[in-house]
């Protein structure tokens, strides 16, 4: 039997990860740079009151012990070991920093090949689309156009979903948004599917750079993509979700633009639970992208994707400090203090 798309106002996995809810089967899996796949599906619990954050003291980046990589990605792949290690799951990371003269995105993937389900982190990808339509017709958002496009990313409504998924010509419209956008691997989901939309941590990275990057030197921010207006009111949206919904990305920073997806599969049980957005931390801005897949329960998938967004975020943040302490004190050694095993 095919999946369903649940309306993720109801029963959302914040909301269970928090309040200890049944379990269930789920899949995690995390992407770092651009693989970003979230539906934001729910089972057909009632409604639970939304509840603060838990807090992730025990949620740390790890650091292995060994031969330094040579490069982000290498860093990346070290510190998320431990992470997968408690985990039979998929998981796919992938992060930029936007304060890098580099723009360098790292990637890693483990278990699996790189494409993931995308659940609800397939709105954000369905508001740019419906953005630039409205672009190339010179006009802005219509008034129902726009209620259902904050509805669709505050609270992950499906039922607008539904609408903007029809008005902007479902996956035909989407592939046109993404070759505009820079994604190379990313399918909509067939017919009314937008939840079985396949991508990767790398194509996430790559639509969040379209929407996150300033100015217009950027090829995503260029006279094909999103003009400053649609990348400003994007960013506004994903700056305001519902309480209940600010798991992920949010671990990372108290300063966050995100957007989440989670979906269990009716053939297996287990969970994709996904996560995509912006942090800000010691006053640079970076992006990432956590896919995963084949969780055995929700709290699971939720808890392991937190976990890897903290070491990804961690990994790029030093890589990025240490890349500044070496070009202010001419040091010629470029790893960062994860490469080098230090601090």
């Amino acid at each position: 039997m095919a999946d369903q798309q649940f309306n993720g106002m109801y029963g959302s996995p914040g909301a269970q990860h928090r309040a200890g809810l049944r379990p269930h089967a789920l899949m995690a899996c995390a992407a770092t740079a651009v693989l970003a796949s979230l539906a934001a599906c729910s089972p057909t619990d009632t409604p639970n009151e939304m509840q603060t954050p838990s807090g992730g003291g025990n949620r740390s980046t790890a650091v292995l012990a060994g031969p330094p990589p040579k490069n982000l990605g290498g860093t990346l792949a070290r510190v998320l070991e431990p992470v997968l290690r408690d985990y039979d799951t998929r998981l796919a990371v992938a992060v930029l920093s936007l304060d890098d003269a580099d723009r360098e995105i790292a990637s890693a993937s483990y278990r699996g090949d790189a494409e993931f389900n995308t659940a609800s982190v397939i709105k954000v990808n369905i508001v740019a689309a419906l953005l630039l339509q409205a672009q190339d017709e010179g006009r802005g958002l219509t008034t129902e156009e726009q209620q259902a496009a904050e509805a669709m990313i505050s609270t992950s409504d499906n039922d607008a979903t539904n609408l903007l998924w029809r008005r902007i010509g479902r996956r035909e419209g989407l592939k046109a948004a993404n070759d505009r956008l820079g994604l190379s691997s990313t399918q909509g989901g067939s017919g009314a599917r937008w939840g079985l939309t396949r991508t990767t941590a790398m194509d996430q990275v790559r639509l969040l750079r379209s929407v996150f990057t300033r100015g217009g030197a950027d090829s995503a921010s260029s006279r094909q993509g999103l003009n400053p207006a649609s990348r400003a009111y994007i960013q506004e949206l994903m700056g305001h979700i519902a309480e209940d919904q600010d798991w992920g990305v949010s671990a990372a920073s108290s300063r966050w633009a995100l957007k989440n997806g989670w979906l269990q599969r009716t053939t297996t049980g287990l969970w994709v639970i996904n996560s995509i957005g912006q942090v800000e931390l010691h006053g640079h801005r970076h992006l990432v992208s956590v896919l995963s897949s084949d969780n055995a329960s929700m709290e699971d998938g939720v808890s392991l994707v937190e976990r890897a967004v903290k070491a990804a975020i961690g990994a790029v943040s030093a890589h990025a400090r240490q890349r500044l302490l070496g070009h202010a004190t001419g040091s010629s050694d470029p790893r960062t203090a994860f490469e080098r095993g230090g601090d």
